[in-house]
């Protein structure tokens, strides 16, 4: 997988060439805490996200008009086991408030290690966090099956709430 920190806007995975405009006016570049939701301020919260797993569901909540936070944003990967620490750490140099891996779990289509794979990567992660003074609580991952849209949003809503909670003013 190539995934270059220096350049989040474009990469690849298998041949497969994803562009993600981080300086679009959609907010996922710029200034961080932009987004209103029943009045209040909300969280940038940048959500990996596996195509065969959890983007139905993420899709589904869209399609139910269940509402969690605007300022959530999705990247697809094939699989959760695949995302790299740096990633996420430049996710918090870029202005994100939280990260949420919406992990394969027991049903990842690449292989039966996937939910070992994915915790270990986010230990280290929160190590890593840790060394650079970053709370590591403001890195989650929980396995969102293809019909889980309302835990979803509920993961989604308790994570607002917890990372407005804990923010420095």
């Amino acid at each position: 997988m190539i995934f270059s920190t220096s350049n989040l806007n474009k990469y690849n995975y298998e041949n497969k060439v994803i562009n993600t405009n981080f300086n679009s006016p959609l907010g996922v570049g710029g200034s961080t805490h932009i987004g209103t939701m029943n009045s209040k301020k909300t969280a940038k919260i940048l959500v990996f996200s596996t195509e065969k797993i959890s983007d139905p569901a993420i899709d589904m909540a869209g399609l139910l008009k269940l509402h969690y936070p605007p300022t959530v944003y999705t990247i697809s990967i094939p699989c959760s086991s695949g995302i790299k620490p740096s990633w996420i750490l430049y996710a918090y140099e870029k202005g994100f408030d939280g990260v949420f891996i919406a992990a394969d779990g027991s049903d990842c289509v690449f292989g039966e290690s996937c939910t070992e794979k994915t915790g270990h990567l986010v230990g280290k992660t929160h190590n890593m966090m840790k060394e650079k003074g970053i709370e590591p609580a403001r890195l989650r991952m929980a396995a969102i099956c293809s019909v889980c849209s309302e835990s979803f949003v509920k993961q989604m809503r308790t994570f607002n709430e917890y990372l407005l909670k804990t923010r420095p003013e």
